[in-house]
């Protein structure tokens, strides 16, 4: 680093060399060693995909715990594996402590970024004085989320059912599925037919086969949820 005085000139590219063999990455002397000890724009890049790693993986959590609420008042479309015995306060409770807890190391890797990022920006002159907080706070967000990712997939990802009844219920009553009509029947029938679904609680296809005169066969192709999902329109 630096001048590298005192130091024989072989040693920077013979750390590397070594660094390579025992490692299998690509590691190299620094192109200019003074940019390499005032600025640390590596870590604070590498900090930065952990984060977006870190906001993915959140999204995906939560996205599991909401699912998995319920069972009556909640979503419920999922079943997360029990892996605790109940709530300290509701027996029989089941908490979604995986995903709970991987919002808890994300959000810790968020704030590591956070630090790094504060970091990155005190190298005053030619020393960057926070190298230390920079090295601990990356190796921690790359051990957690290592860890959070494994535990994730394996307990909780890999063992959650899917309700399906209720999904099928849910989604035989929801009012989007009318939208696949409307290049059959029109807007103004296919949202009264919406409405009166929604107001009765009753399932869409129902519904439209008193408001449409479709068939059965012809209702069932439309409102197909899996064709739905492939776009286009359906005549």
């Amino acid at each position: 680093m630096g001048t590298g005085i005192n130091a024989p000139p072989e040693f920077g590219p013979g750390v590397a060399a070594q660094l390579r063999e025992a490692t299998g990455f690509k590691f190299k002397p620094a192109d200019n060693c003074f940019e390499g000890i005032s600025s640390q724009d590596a870590a604070v890049e590498l900090s930065g995909q952990l984060k977006t790693l870190a906001c993915s993986l959140m999204k995906i959590a939560n996205d599991l715990r909401l699912m998995n609420s319920g069972p009556l008042a909640g979503i419920g479309d999922i079943e997360l594996p029990a892996l605790q015995p109940g709530s300290s306060i509701m027996p029989g409770k089941v908490n979604p402590v995986i995903p709970e807890a991987v919002c808890m190391v994300c959000a810790q890797v968020i704030g590591n970024d956070a630090a790094i990022t504060v970091g990155g920006q005190a190298g005053n002159f030619q020393l960057n004085v926070m190298l230390p907080m920079i090295a601990h706070n990356l190796l921690q967000s790359v051990q957690l989320l290592a860890n959070a990712s494994r535990l994730l997939a394996d307990s909780a990802i890999a063992g959650f059912t899917v309700r399906s009844a209720r999904v099928n219920e849910a989604l035989a009553r929801n009012p989007i599925l009318v939208t696949a009509l409307n290049p059959v029947i029109g807007y103004e029938k296919g949202a009264a037919t919406a409405k009166q679904a929604y107001r009765e609680g009753r399932p869409i296809k129902d519904v439209a086969r008193e408001t449409t005169g479709l068939s059965e066969e012809e209702l069932d192709r439309l409102l197909d949820p899996l064709d739905l999902t492939r776009g286009g329109i359906r005549k």
